[in-house]
């Protein structure tokens, strides 16, 4: 198929040992517009046909060297997408019927023709091949997308289930060093949220936003002491899932994913419940993550609970992402904005959100987080490295490559040097040191 597309095309090929008949299937077929090539033998015919594309063949049925019917039967090895057109005599119709079974011809005008009849006939056979030649090229095209689109599919699984992998081997490793301590969550939250926070594509002070939000917002409803310090870590970790998958799917707004990506994004608070699985003491700020994207009229993901039966913190949680997302999608962190971006959500009351938590949250004067500071580790870029500061975490480059050890002890020659390698990079360093 791809080799006749290249081929310069031609609408109809006639055959026919009379020049006078040729003559005449050339000035009406040109006349009506239709492009046309003519021989008079059928041996120059099958090697013309070799050499363009076609989407008509009119052949006459009697000729000295070959007839129709064999011209048509060797026609098929050569082009078989041609529709195939036979011009026969009263007296031919055992030779026509010969044609119909060797040369698969789909119609025979008999001589003398009416031009009209000829013509509609043309007509409709170039309509006929027309369509199967974009039937065929469409059916190509969504092959190798679908192609395409199972190995994308299958790559990102993959890749979802190694990075998962990988990091729930870090909290069963932390599990086992930190034993007596597994009932202190936040331990095991500020070296997670520190990984949320080195990746250049999350943002940490969102983080920091969301969970102070999700934290006053606790707090105002009355919880206790232990349930408002849970729905704080479950916003500093709502992200933690998206780690496991690729950059593609969170590094610009959902709505400009495909639908195929969009469906896999919205997997990642199932992935961060598997991330998690290993710390038992973190099983509730797992579970408010996993239901986050709940609506309160029972339309959300991934359970489609609804009301009450979602889990509070996962509903607080939800009413704080939403409104620090409408707030960086509209570009700064003005009060303005702050008052558009609630406005925003109390379109939803009642359907997204809880009734009641919004109104508390419509009362709470918002602020943003300044610092990239929690917890036991700080986000710098290689310009503001000092002296004496210690590495927390590994630190390799944009293509993975161990550049320094955790541990390492910075001095004026690896600053500098870093210093270097980062001003060739579109983006900074995200370097966590130990506070």
């Amino acid at each position: 198929m791809a080799e006749q597309i290249s081929k310069q095309h031609i609408q109809v090929l006639c055959i026919d040992d009379d020049e006078i008949v040729l003559r005449t299937l050339l000035r009406l077929l040109s006349a009506n517009n239709i492009t046309v090539k003519a021989c008079s033998d059928p041996k120059d015919g099958l090697k013309t046909l070799a050499n363009y594309s076609f989407d008509v063949i009119i052949c006459d049925m009697r000729m000295p060297s070959m007839n129709g019917a064999e011209f048509f039967a060797q026609a098929l090895t050569i082009a078989p997408e041609p529709q195939r057109i036979l011009l026969t005599g009263y007296s031919d119709i055992e030779n026509t019927i010969a044609a119909v079974n060797i040369g698969k011809i789909h119609t025979y005008i008999q001589k003398p023709w009416q031009n009209e009849l000829l013509l509609s006939n043309i007509n409709d056979a170039i309509e006929k091949t027309s369509l199967k030649r974009q039937n065929q090229q469409l059916e190509q095209k969504i092959k190798a997308q679908n192609s395409q689109l199972k190995e994308l599919n299958n790559n990102l699984e993959q890749m979802v289930e190694k990075r998962t992998q990988q990091i729930r081997k870090v909290l069963k490793q932390l599990e086992t060093v930190n034993e007596r301590e597994k009932h202190e969550h936040r331990a095991t939250f500020e070296i997670l949220y520190n990984f949320i926070n080195a990746n250049p594509y999350l943002d940490g002070t969102q983080a920091q936003n969301i969970a102070a939000t999700c934290k006053q917002l606790a707090t105002r409803l009355g919880l206790d002491n232990q349930l408002i310090e849970m729905t704080e870590i479950a916003g500093y970790l709502s992200q933690i899932g998206l780690l496991a998958m690729e950059p593609e799917l969170y590094k610009k707004p959902t709505r400009e994913l495909t639908e195929t990506q969009r469906k896999l994004f919205y997997t990642h608070p199932s992935t961060a419940q598997l991330m998690l699985m290993p710390a038992p003491h973190l099983s509730d700020v797992s579970e408010a993550i996993y239901y986050q994207f709940e609506h309160y009229n029972g339309t959300g993901k991934p359970k489609g609970l609804k009301g009450n039966e979602i889990p509070k913190a996962a509903m607080i949680l939800a009413v704080a992402r939403d409104f620090w997302q409408a707030v960086a999608q509209l570009s700064s962190s003005e009060s303005s904005n702050f008052e558009r971006a609630r406005d925003q959500l109390q379109l939803y009351s009642g359907t997204y959100y809880h009734p009641k938590i919004l109104e508390i949250f419509n009362s709470l004067e918002i602020n943003c987080a300044s610092v990239q500071n929690v917890g036991t580790m700080k986000i710098l870029s290689a310009q503001n490295l000092k002296n004496g500061m210690v590495l927390g975490h590994a630190l390799r480059n944009y293509d993975g490559i161990l550049l320094l050890p955790k541990g390492h002890v910075f001095g004026p020659k690896s600053i500098n040097k870093l210093q270097q390698l980062e001003s060739k990079k579109p983006n900074p360093f995200r370097i966590m040191i130990k506070n």
